[in-house]
């Protein structure tokens, strides 16, 4: 098999939904017995102030009243089957994580347009 470089790796992960990047962590943990989570949170301070002006997280705080249509939204967005779309839609959270301010805004509007309120960070 060949060897991914840390570039390779990263654009890989770009192009996972949220549920594709959970599954990937979990095999990490099994595979490795070690929480790949841990590691990004030691390291999410230096990363923020070196990503925090060109990159952005999109968070649903709430679906509001016309839950379907943001649910609808969020499949397309994320590639997310209709359960974990509406589990989203239900719980709230992070849409996408590290997107350009551009694509993070097209987001928000596509989104909040459905009627859901909606947090870049």
């Amino acid at each position: 098999m060949a060897k991914l470089n840390k570039e390779d790796f990263i654009s890989a992960l770009k192009e996972m939904t949220i549920l594709e990047v959970k599954e990937l962590v979990d095999a990490m943990k099994e595979e490795f017995g070690v929480d790949p989570s841990a590691v990004a949170v030691a390291a999410a301070p230096a990363a923020a102030v070196a990503e925090e002006s060109t990159t952005k997280t999109v968070v649903l705080k709430d679906a509001g009243a016309a839950k379907i249509q943001v649910i609808k939204v969020l499949k397309e967005i994320t590639g997310l089957g209709l359960v974990e779309a509406k589990g989203l839609a239900d719980n709230g959270g992070n849409v996408k994580e590290n997107v350009s301010n551009d694509e993070a805004n097209e987001i928000k509007a596509k989104l909040e347009e459905a009627g859901a309120t909606v947090e870049l960070v």
